[in-house]
């Protein structure tokens, strides 16, 4: 079961930028790539916690500004020679509005 919820509007994240949504299970950055497409992962990385709304996002991964692990967006998994993972959350734009599946977040289940 899903439970959209409305986090703002599309043009509130600029281009490569992200912004944070504060959860009871923890931060989620929300991105938005150069193409318009938009993810949610996990705000801190697996490695060292690091910020990764406050990364360099180049296509669709995003490099933790701490140490320069790489993730992708789309499934939170680490590349190169790095391991680890993030969890992701189902995300979809409405009519330029951001909506974020809290289903998950509300029932404490992470992936």
């Amino acid at each position: 079961m899903t439970d959209w919820t409305d986090i703002g509007a599309l043009s509130d994240i600029p281009e490569r930028g992200a912004r944070v949504v504060k959860t009871h299970m923890g931060c989620v950055a929300v991105f938005r790539t150069v193409d318009d497409e938009v993810f949610a992962i996990d705000d801190a990385c697996p490695h060292k916690g690091g910020p990764l709304s406050e990364g360099i996002v180049h296509g669709r991964s995003v490099t933790c500004p701490l140490h320069n692990m790489v993730l992708r967006l789309d499934t939170g998994q680490a590349q190169g020679a790095d391991e680890g993972s993030v969890n992701t959350y189902a995300i979809r734009v409405e009519s330029g509005r951001i909506m974020l599946d809290t289903a998950r977040l509300r029932r404490g289940q992470v992936a």
